[in-house]
């Protein structure tokens, strides 16, 4: 799977309409995978184990703290504090956050919330194509990091009724634009897209999808037909 090349997004908002509902579509490929294991990270392995079959290398984003209610980019105290091998998605968000004036990107630290890290992890996983991100819940902060793993970015599934099921949690989760939204979900998966003055549709050999928009953009009905 390839993201396709983009303009610079302008803002937050614009950051969540590209990539939350393909990184919510690759939380669910990990949590199949993991299950409700709990976790342990080697830093100087560079990887998060969910057991001893379900070790993955990881990139750590940045930490949160619960008190404070902080976000630290980890390159803040680099290399003292994290091998620079394992920061290379967090530059990589920087470098863009730099080119499109993205102060969430480019600040070493701010107030933020848990929905901020979810932002951050998504765009994560759009901009540098993860297999997923994860909340390391440490107990005083939230450790964020980006997964790889081929076992995670493989996992089977019916491609079509996983959007339908997707794309209705995304919007309900966050406040966004719905139909740039899904535009961006089913061209980043690789679909051809095809739209009308309120319907977006998208047909392979493998089946077709379609929703319908009311007239302010907001998604009022998708059904997803495999052939």
């Amino acid at each position: 799977m390839t993201t396709p090349d983009l303009p610079l997004a302008q803002t937050e908002q614009e950051l969540l309409e590209r990539y939350a509902a393909l990184a919510f579509d690759k939380q669910t490929d990990l949590y199949e995978v993991i299950g409700d294991n709990s976790w342990n990270v080697d830093m100087d392995a560079g990887t998060i184990a969910f057991g001893p079959q379900l070790v993955f290398p990881i990139q750590v984003l940045g930490t949160f703290s619960h008190s404070s209610q902080t976000w630290r980019w980890g390159w803040v105290n680099a290399p003292q504090a994290l091998p620079g091998p394992l920061l290379r998605h967090a530059h990589r968000l920087q470098a863009y956050g730099e080119q499109a004036g993205l102060d969430l990107l480019t600040v070493g630290e701010f107030d933020a919330t848990e929905s901020d890290l979810h932002l951050i992890g998504a765009t994560a996983v759009g901009l540098c194509g993860a297999s997923a991100y994860y909340l390391a819940d440490h107990g005083p902060g939230i450790l964020l990091l980006t997964l790889e793993s081929e076992r995670i970015d493989q996992v089977p599934k019916n491609d079509f009724a996983r959007i339908t099921s997707v794309f209705p949690q995304v919007i309900k989760a966050f406040d966004m634009h719905h139909r740039p939204a899904f535009i961006h979900y089913l061209t980043q998966k690789g679909y051809p897209v095809t739209e009308t003055a309120n319907a977006v549709s998208a047909e392979t050999d493998a089946g077709a999808l379609t929703a319908t928009f009311d007239d302010r953009g907001r998604l009022t009905n998708l059904q997803g037909k495999s052939k």
